[in-house]
């Protein structure tokens, strides 16, 4: 019996028989039903995930896997996996290696994204990619990290750590507590405020945005800016010079006010009495201006003209005998005062007489030389 079993192991090895060990459904396996999905998954390390290996959902085992291939990248593994048709999951589920104990088999779990991320359907097809996908530290790492701190990490230094900070906070106890107080309520200010904090970040990432989208017109008026700068510089000299100036005239402007402050406080004084009275003249003086700039027509002739003009017609009649005869109509005649008249007449009948003017031959008078002078005249 011994050889006959020995035989048909070696039979088996001998064609293929560890494909065929791996294809064997394992006792107490899930159930995938008659219309199982095929999902492939991603993993960066399958660690020693095996084919037949179990599929779980909240620890229920829903399906097996299928096989393990070379990702088409060549650094990552593919998974494929067979999942009870009843099994429904998200389309953006999550997968995760796990071990059943400390030394037990490995197993893919399947579950869904944080609550309300949830999107489609997990399907036939489905591929999860490599970013929803993690797996646990193994047993070896863990007893590795813990040797390496044990070993060569700082526990051996712990008495020393220790006598130090003992050291450094024994007679600073006040101090100490009242940083930590303060450092409690630098951190209760940040807490109460990390909604302004968050905008302000935002603003800036806002910020960086537009002068990241106007960098061309930036680096524009920055080169524009060079030529300027080069000017600048070159003209450093006289604007030192210019600035040193300025600073000389500015001492001698304040020595100036300050010799000339009496006469000018003087001749503010005596300003006084002048506008004292411009001011005891209230509206008289802006009532004369506005006469002055319409003369002779006040303010209230201006609505009725029309336009920004005033024709004004005069008919000026010059004949003497008119200008006399007027004359004549006053109470005081100016007639006697005439060179060449009796002072004493009252008046002189009208019209003029023609009278002799001395030197002049003829029968021509004064009536006559002043008719002729002013228009008038026979």
């Amino acid at each position: 019996m011994v050889l006959l079993a020995s035989a048909l192991v070696l039979t088996g090895c001998g064609s293929g028989g560890f494909d065929g060990v791996y294809n064997m459904p394992l006792p107490g396996g899930a159930d995938v039903g008659d219309r199982p999905y095929q999902v492939k998954v991603q993993f960066k390390d399958v660690l020693d995930l095996v084919p037949q290996a179990g599929v779980k959902v909240n620890d229920v085992p829903v399906g097996r896997v299928d096989r393990i291939d070379l990702g088409s990248d060549g650094w990552t593994a593919e998974v494929t996996v067979l999942v009870n048709g009843d099994v429904r999951l998200p389309g953006n589920a999550v997968a995760r290696l796990r071990q059943s104990a400390l030394l037990g088999e490995k197993y893919v779990e399947l579950a869904g994204p944080a609550e309300g991320r949830e999107e489609g359907a997990l399907g036939d097809g489905s591929v999860i990619p490599v970013e929803r996908t993690n797996r646990n530290p193994e047993v070896e790492e863990v007893f590795g990290a813990l040797s390496m701190l044990l070993n060569g990490g700082g526990i051996a230094q712990i008495q020393d750590i220790s006598r130090e900070l003992n050291a450094a906070l024994e007679g600073n106890e006040p101090q100490i507590r009242s940083l930590l107080h303060n450092l409690n309520t630098l951190v209760g200010d940040l807490d109460a405020h990390k909604g302004e904090i968050t905008r302000a970040l935002d603003g800036l990432n806002r910020l960086g945005g537009t002068l990241n989208a106007q960098r061309d017109q930036i680096a524009g008026v920055l080169d524009g800016l060079e030529p300027g700068l080069k000017v600048l510089s070159d003209q450093r000299t006289q604007l030192v010079t210019l600035l040193q100036s300025l600073d000389t005239l500015s001492d001698v402007a304040v020595d100036t006010v300050n010799k000339s402050k009496d006469d000018i406080v003087a001749d503010l004084k005596a300003l006084t009495p002048t506008l004292q009275k411009l001011a005891e003249a209230g509206t008289n003086l802006p009532n004369g201006f506005e006469l002055l700039l319409t003369y002779p027509f006040p303010d209230s002739a201006v609505d009725g003209i029309r336009g920004d003009y005033t024709n004004l017609y005069a008919d000026l009649d010059l004949n003497l005998g008119t200008i006399v005869d007027n004359l004549g109509r006053s109470r005081q005649s100016p007639v006697a005062t005439l060179p060449g008249l009796d002072g004493h007449a009252p008046s002189l009948p009208l019209p003029l007489p023609n009278l002799p003017l001395p030197g002049i031959s003829g029968t021509s008078g004064l009536g006559d030389l002043l008719g002729g002078l002013l228009g008038g005249g026979r």
